[in-house]
C-alpha cells in the first residue's frame, strides 16, 4: 500500500487522479477496515493537512464549511449555530468526544452512511456539496449525493472540498434529534431532522423533514405542503409523525427492529419539528436539543 501526504489541494486531486483514496481523520475508514467491512484501499493520500479545506465562512450570505471541519469545531460555532441550528445539533452528537475531534463533515457526508447524523439536517436545509477533480469544480444538490449504503455520484477522482447551506429565511429554525441508547453512539438507531420558516402571522411558511437511519439513504418525507399557512399544533405534529413513520422503510438489525424504527422515527420527526418551531419563533433551545430536551441515555 502506497501513502501520501498532500501538500497542496491539487497535489491531492493529482492522487485521486492516480486512483488514491483520501484520508482525513480516518473514523470511517479504518474502522471500517478494522472491522471487515472493506479492506483498506491500495494507495492513500492524506488530506488532513490541508488547513484551506477547514475554514468556516460566511461568503454572499451562505455558510460555507470546508469538508474538512471537524464535528468538534461546528457544534459550536456561531456561524453554523447561527444559520444551521440542526446541522449543530447533530455533529454535537456524532460518536463520542475523540471522533468528534477527528471526524471531519466532508468524510461523515462522503461516506454516505443512511445513518449518518449530519445528513438530516443539511438535506432540510438544502446543502450543496462541492466536488472537485483535477480538471473541473461542480456543486451538486445533497439531495442528489447519496444513492444507497455507502455509495453516492461523485467519481473516483473526485474530492469533497466543501459543504455550503443556503442562507435561511427570516424567522427559520431547524433541528436534530435522534434515538440514544447511549450518549457515545457511533451511528444513528433512527433520528430526524427539521426546518420551519414562519410568516409574519406566525403560520408555517416552510417546513422540511428528513429521516436517518429508516432507508438506503437519508429521505425526505413527502406530503407537508397541506401544512403551509397552519400552525404547529398537536394535529400538525401527529400528522408528520405518521407521514415519517410510513414513508420509512427500516431493516432490523441487532440495534433495533424494524417495527420499533417505524414506530420511533416518527415520534423523533415531531420532536425534531416542534424544537425547529420554538427556535423559528424565537427561543433559544441549547446545542444540542436532545440534551435540552432530555432526549435519550443521561450519561
Amino acid at each position: 500500500m502506497s501513502f501520501t501526504i498532500a501538500a497542496s489541494v491539487d497535489e491531492a486531486l493529482a492522487a485521486l487522479a492516480n486512483g488514491a483514496r483520501p484520508v482525513a481523520g480516518g473514523s470511517d475508514l479504518v474502522v471500517g477496515a478494522r472491522h471487515g467491512k472493506s479492506p483498506l484501499p491500495d494507495a492513500i493520500v492524506a488530506i488532513d493537512r490541508l488547513a484551506e479545506l477547514a475554514s468556516v465562512d460566511s461568503i454572499d450570505g451562505e455558510l460555507r464549511i470546508g469538508a474538512l471541519a471537524t464535528h468538534a469545531q461546528l457544534m459550536d460555532h456561531p456561524l453554523v449555530i447561527a444559520a444551521a441550528t440542526g446541522l449543530a445539533d447533530a455533529c454535537a452528537l456524532v460518536g463520542s468526544p475523540s471522533t468528534r475531534n477527528v471526524g471531519t463533515i466532508g468524510g461523515n457526508v462522503m461516506n454516505s452512511s443512511p445513518a449518518m447524523d449530519t445528513g438530516a439536517p443539511l438535506l432540510v436545509l438544502g446543502a450543496r456539496v462541492e466536488l472537485r477533480s483535477a480538471t473541473a469544480t461542480r456543486t451538486v444538490p445533497i439531495a442528489e449525493l447519496w444513492t444507497g449504503p455507502g455509495r453516492n455520484i461523485a467519481a473516483t477522482d473526485e474530492l469533497c472540498t466543501a459543504i455550503v447551506v443556503p442562507s435561511p429565511p427570516a424567522r427559520s429554525g431547524s433541528a436534530y434529534v435522534r434515538l440514544e441508547y447511549r450518549r457515545a453512539m457511533e451511528i444513528a438507531v433512527v433520528g430526524a431532522g427539521a426546518s420551519v420558516s414562519l410568516d409574519d402571522d406566525g403560520t408555517i411558511g416552510t417546513i422540511a423533514v428528513a429521516l436517518t437511519a429508516v432507508a438506503p439513504t437519508i429521505i425526505a418525507v413527502t406530503g407537508l405542503d397541506h401544512l403551509i399557512g397552519g400552525v404547529i399544533d398537536e394535529s400538525a405534529l401527529a400528522s408528520i409523525a405518521t407521514a415519517a413513520a410510513a414513508q420509512s422503510t427500516p431493516i432490523t438489525d441487532l440495534r433495533a427492529s424494524d417495527a420499533y424504527r417505524r414506530h420511533c422515527v416518527g415520534v423523533m420527526a415531531r420532536r425534531a419539528v416542534e424544537a425547529a418551531h420554538r427556535r423559528a419563533a424565537g427561543e433559544v433551545i441549547s446545542v444540542p436539543v436532545n440534551r435540552a430536551f432530555g432526549i435519550g441515555a443521561a450519561r
